[in-house]
């Protein structure tokens, strides 16, 4: 985004090389300032929540704050500045993390299923888990308990690593799949080009497992890789 003036932004590269959680609340230059990060930041929530990812400008979260888009880049160098404080700010909710019982796998199910809330509390942030940006403080102390969690578990930090990534991954494929549920149409299609599809699509649905898929799945994953 461009929505401000080069002279009101932080000096370059100093700024896109230090994470935004190691910088100060605000730059030395201009006015006494009107708004905290923390209120720009969630103003952002507020709006991408209500409106979607893509609504979440400078400029439109400026006009949220009654103020204009120049005046946010004394807190902020960039709209991924932003994204990137949006992001570690919502992942602050999953906590407090649950006790554990002494059950490492139960105990994963249920902060799987804590994320899970957590997407649909705020769908857009399974747009922003492709994003290579360093990990936050609240992200890094979720992963830190998912590793304490694991301590009783024999396999390798590797394996842990890989074990937390692709759960994050089983969640947000959920995520997405509940966001998009009944948006998929065959209509003007000949099925019985498919006829294994068709078969398929025609059958009565089985009785419902007693666990379900998302419990299945994320049991199958952390098994999977870790015993």
């Amino acid at each position: 985004m461009n929505d401000a003036p080069a002279n009101s932004r932080p000096s370059g590269s100093e700024a896109r090389r230090t994470p935004i959680w190691s910088r100060p609340e605000r730059g030395t230059r201009g006015p006494a300032p009107a708004h905290s990060r923390d209120a720009i930041v969630e103003a952002a929530i507020a709006l991408a929540d209500t409106e979607g990812l893509a609504a979440v400008t400078m400029r439109a979260v400026a006009t949220a704050l009654g103020t204009g888009a120049g005046s946010l880049y004394r807190y902020l160098s960039s709209r991924d500045d932003l994204l990137d404080l949006m992001t570690d700010r919502v992942v602050g909710e999953l906590r407090p993390y649950p006790e554990s019982d002494g059950d490492w796998l139960d105990a994963m199910l249920e902060l799987a299923r804590r994320q899970l809330g957590l997407y649909r509390r705020h769908p857009w942030l399974v747009e922003v888990l492709h994003r290579t940006s360093g990990i936050g403080p609240e992200g890094l102390a979720w992963f830190d308990h998912c590793l304490g969690v694991l301590e009783p578990v024999p396999a390798g930090a590797t394996a842990k690593f890989e074990a937390i990534a692709m759960m994050t991954g089983v969640v947000s494929l959920f995520a997405r799949g509940e966001a998009t549920a009944g948006s998929v149409s065959f209509a003007g299609l000949d099925l019985t080009r498919y006829p294994h599809f068709a078969a398929a699509l025609g059958r009565p649905a089985p009785p419902a497992p007693e666990r379900d898929l998302f419990e299945r799945a994320v049991r199958g994953i952390l098994t999977g890789l870790l015993t």
